[in-house]
């Protein structure tokens, strides 16, 4: 049997400027209207700029009855897949790559803003920032222990593409035990990025929407 839970918050975020050739920072910048998630690398003159990430939320009455459904043994030995589907093609993708899902260790408010805001809307959660409710004098930024996502550092999972669909089947399945039996003190989610040096090397390419 086959039980979907859809998303209940995502967005996604970037370390650095989204205009080529710009140095500035978008760090604080909020994506969360966006309809497309974005993980990408970003290079100038083969030169790395900067990367992004994505975060994902499935809080809600649908996880919290699949949680019960397990403890009473309705359901047993369950598995948890992550599914993504890319939307606008990976011409510029390496053919060989690696993604990683970790569990979200921070509460983050997924925020009112698009990639093409003018001027940027910083109201949610971004690179530096889980959370911010304040445009002008900074006193509503909340930020990351961690910038660009606080995780727990053990709760990983990874797939690896070569040569293949860019859409993402992922087993989370140690995650969501994780957040079932309470090991995972937090249930915010997860957080998705190119897989270790890959997201900050400059031989790996890639832009999945």
């Amino acid at each position: 049997m086959h039980y979907f839970i859809y998303s209940t918050a995502d967005s996604w975020f970037t370390s650095g400027s989204k205009y080529a050739g710009v140095s500035s920072s978008n760090a604080q910048q909020n994506f969360g209207q966006d309809e497309i998630l974005e993980v990408k690398k970003e290079f100038i003159d083969n030169s790395l700029q900067y990367q992004s990430r994505a975060v994902v939320n499935f809080k809600g009455t649908d996880l919290t009855n699949l949680s019960s459904s397990i403890a009473d043994g309705t359901i047993t030995n369950p598995t948890f897949k992550l599914r993504l589907y890319e939307a606008q093609g990976v011409s510029a993708m390496s053919t060989d790559y690696k993604l990683a899902a970790l569990a979200v260790s921070e509460s983050w408010d997924e925020g009112i803003g698009k990639f093409g805001d003018s001027p940027a809307t910083t109201i949610g959660c971004s690179w530096l920032n889980r959370s911010n409710t304040s445009t002008t004098d900074g006193s509503g930024e909340t930020e990351w222990g961690t910038a660009g996502g606080s995780v727990y550092a053990e709760s990983g999972s990874t797939q690896t593409f070569s040569y293949e669909s860019p859409d993402v089947n992922m087993d989370i399945s140690d995650m969501v035990k994780g957040w079932f039996s309470g090991s995972l003190e937090t249930n915010a989610g997860l957080l998705l990025r190119f897989s270790g040096s890959q997201e900050t090397d400059s031989t790996t390419t890639g832009k999945l929407k």
